[in-house]
């Protein structure tokens, strides 16, 4: 099975290995994985069997980007090897396995980084081999050392129990007549008990899905000194550590206590970081202050560079960081929009773009400044596509699927705003950057503004009670932040009017969705960048895109990602029944950026384009369109008074409730549902009967949305 197949970690990778490959030593193979780079090593160790080195998935890509990472599967897990016998998991064998590996991938030395039983590994080679180890990073450490642990008093795990229950269940006995799974329920629950946990529970328990009652059994028996195996105190072998240490606890670890990683920094010298409040897996649950630990750990062993250069604050020109989302084109037109406003009323304003493609290719034709650091991003619109089914997605779940991509992407930000002052900092539904600043209010030293057109997350009816339970705890999460952090957001902007919010609640027990928001966000009326053109423009306009006098121009587009696709193929099967009802009608397919035209089949009448990077006059200038249900193409149309048939992706909360919520308020557009769509004669019928219907009486848009949100930015500097 391949890095790719495993769940829990994004399809799209934010950094694949530059190296993979194997040792053999005493007949286990050993997987091993390099992230190469002409920098200090850094070695994630393997920690109990239970899981493989996918734990370690939202440390990798950002380490990488700063040191050579090398890590591997132990012995019991992953791609790596399955002995029998107790005897073959014991921790000097976890220590031979990883210098065998460091010898495998050339690495003369490294900082080794431990969670939890491989914390016990890195004293053997540390103290065996001091020249082979320059640091140990130990992070929930549970290694035999005598302090009192009292969550497993009374519990013996090699004597059977009876009708086991919590740390009873930690018995081989159970594991090997069928517990394993309950055990595993367990320990995941112990491991992650902090509130709004759901997603590292969920990751944890797909992850140790594989692992035999047998194999489990052996490698903990082997880690006790049990049924053959040698264990080795762990006292020595600290007082024979000569490398810094540093010691990374939870205060409230149900696993192991604090007080061993304190006892460790005693004997070894080290240092101690507790993460109040932080259970067994800070890796996991607090990802980007356990990124800066080790990173900061590893650049005071082994120093970096040149110091960054420092510019006095009165010399230091006016400085912006936008975050525009890239999953679809509307939000890179409204920020654009927003931008041309702020530079009104502050021309010497330096606006800096933090982006990825397809984003970044609007802003260059624009000539805007794309920050250079924008190539460490990691692709959100590939693994929306990824996550997509026939004109299908499911946002919510792609989104929670999306972590490690959002990790990666944070601590890109998190370079960029440390290497270089800004006095703002602009999020168009940049998700990550809210939730990990809330996480992390620490690192916030810029007036920061958060913009979206919709709140909640709202569950589909397919989900279920789960998912609506998922919702909700997502809901209740961003509700919690923002009570405790409200001065975290220097302005909440919501992008359209108090209407425009759901009348639903984020689930039970919880607020109102337009209450809660009325009460958080200011609103700027919705953003279109353009102001309407009139008939005689509408006339030029037709002209100058060659549209004859008597041509009916049904204009098809999907947005700015690869998820539209069927939707287009769909439209190009009923376009013979279309022309056929209404002959002067043709039809303009717009591919998009991430659509290759070559792949639809073509049909007279229909003619097939690319990217067009002026789509909004061809918006404006239409008959007809028809469209995903993405909010900005059918804000456009309605602004314009095009009539149109939106057909939302299913199971896609956004477009099915709040977009849709938007239309039904503004009288626009006609809803089919894709299931409706895939007849042909259906949908020819919906473009015909909407091309004949003429002109709209939707309610006005707004066009000075830019405007009050420019003016509600420019307070902040």
């Amino acid at each position: 099975m391949s890095f790719d197949d495993h769940p829990g970690v994004s399809r799209r990778r934010p950094r694949e290995p530059d190296l993979s490959g194997l040792v053999r030593r005493d007949g286990v193979r050993i997987a091993w994985d390099v992230y190469d780079a002409d920098r200090p090593t850094l070695v994630l160790m393997p920690t109990w069997s239970i899981i493989d080195s996918r734990f370690w998935k939202f440390q990798l890509p950002y380490l990488a980007r700063h040191f050579r990472v090398v890590t591997f599967d132990g012995r019991g897990s992953g791609r790596s090897g399955t002995p029998s016998g107790a005897a073959s998991y014991s921790d000097s064998e976890y220590a031979a396995d990883t210098l065998a590996v460091l010898d495998g991938t050339g690495t003369d030395r490294a900082i080794l980084v431990g969670l939890s039983s491989a914390v016990a590994w890195t004293l053997h080679v540390a103290a065996d081999h001091p020249d082979r180890v320059s640091g140990i990073v130990a992070i929930g450490a549970s290694c035999k050392l005598t302090v009192p642990d009292e969550t497993r008093v009374g519990h013996r795990f090699d004597e059977p129990v009876d009708r086991p229950t919590g740390w009873a269940t930690y018995n081989e006995h159970y594991w090997l007549h069928g517990g394993v799974e309950s055990f595993v329920d367990f320990f995941a629950h112990q491991m992650f008990h902090e509130p709004h946990s759901t997603k590292q529970v969920e990751d944890f328990l797909a992850w140790a899905a594989p692992i035999s009652g047998r194999t489990l059994a052996d490698t903990t028996a082997g880690r006790l000194g049990l049924h053959g195996a040698q264990a080795e105190a762990i006292e020595p072998l600290c007082a024979a550590v000569t490398c810094p240490v540093l010691a990374v606890h939870g205060t409230e670890d149900r696993v192991r206590p604090a007080s061993i990683s304190r006892r460790l920094t005693e004997l070894t010298g080290g240092s101690l970081v507790l993460l109040d409040g932080v259970g067994h897996g800070p890796p996991m649950r607090e990802p980007v202050r356990t990124n800066h630990l080790i990173r900061d750990f590893a650049d005071r062993v082994h120093p970096r560079g040149p110091a960054l250069t420092w510019t006095r604050a009165r010399a230091r020109r006016r400085r912006a960081l936008y975050l525009s989302s890239p999953i679809g084109l509307g939000h890179a037109r409204r920020d654009l929009a927003i931008v041309r406003e702020l530079r009104e009323r502050d021309p010497d304003l330096q606006v800096e773009w933090l982006a990825q493609p397809p984003v970044t290719r609007v802003l260059e034709e624009a000539g805007e400044l794309v920050h250079p650091a924008s190539r460490w991003l990691a692709s959100e619109s590939s693994h929306i596509e990824d996550e997509c089914a026939e004109h299908d997605l499911h946002a919510f779940q792609a989104i929670r699927r999306m972590d490690e991509i959002l990790v990666n992407n944070f601590m890109v930000f998190d370079d960029v705003v440390s290497e270089a002052s800004y006095d703002l900092v602009i999020a168009d539904e940049a998700w990550e950057i809210d939730h990990f600043l809330h996480e992390n209010p620490e690192l916030k030293r810029f007036s920061y503004a958060w913009l979206t057109d919709f709140v909640g997350w709202l569950p589909m009816p397919s989900g279920g009670p789960e998912e609506a339970s998922l919702c909700a705890d997502y809901n209740a999460e961003m509700i919690e932040q923002r009570a405790r952090y409200r001065r975290l957001r220097d302005r909440s902007v919501f992008v359209g009017r108090p209407d425009d919010v759901v009348d639903e609640t984020f689930g039970e027990g919880l607020p109102g969705i337009r209450e809660w928001t009325a009460d958080n966000f200011d609103f700027c009326g919705y953003v279109s960048g353009f102001t309407p053109p009139d008939e005689e423009e509408i006339a030029r306009l037709r002209a100058e895109l060659g549209y004859g006098e008597d041509d009916l121009v049904c204009l098809v587009t999907v947005g700015g990602s690869g998820v539209g696709a069927a939707l287009l193929h769909r439209v190009l099967d009923s376009v013979p029944l279309a022309r056929r009802l209404v002959p002067q009608l043709r039809f303009l397919i717009v591919c998009g950026p991430r659509i290759d035209p070559r792949s639809l089949p073509r049909r007279r009448g229909a003619a097939v384009r690319g990217y067009l990077p002026e789509l909004y006059r061809h918006l404006a200038a239409c008959d007809l369109a028809v469209v995903q249900g993405g909010l900005t193409t059918c804000m456009e149309l309605t602004a314009n008074q095009r009539p149109f048939v939106y057909v939302p992706l299913q199971n896609h909360f956004e477009q099915n409730f709040h977009v849709t919520h938007r239309l039904e308020r503004y009288g626009a557009g006609r809803r089919l549902a894709y299931e409706d769509a895939q007849d042909p004669e259906v949908l020819a019928e919906a473009i015909a009967t909407c091309v004949q219907a003429g002109g709209q009486h939707y309610r006005p848009v707004e066009t000075d949305g830019a405007a009050r949100a420019a003016g509600l930015l420019a307070e902040l500097l």
